[in-house]
């Protein structure tokens, strides 16, 4: 089964998962210079979870490889 996103959710909690998981993810990235697996396994999830969340923010992850 393939993820698909769900429409935009409305609410606080929402909203502060909005502001926060694309920056959170981001350093994550830049602290283990672009290594999911590393990235994935700080943040506590699962490595195709985490590079599901990756496409669906738009983050470039090719900017911290050396």
């Amino acid at each position: 089964m393939r993820y698909t996103c769900c429409p935009k959710k409305t609410g606080f909690y929402h909203s502060v998962i909005e502001a926060t998981e694309k920056p959170l993810i981001e350093k994550t990235l830049e602290t283990t210079f672009g290594n999911q697996i590393k990235a994935a396994n700080l943040l506590g999830i699962n490595r195709n979870t985490l590079r599901s969340k990756i496409r669906k923010l738009g983050i470039e992850v090719n900017r911290w490889k050396n």
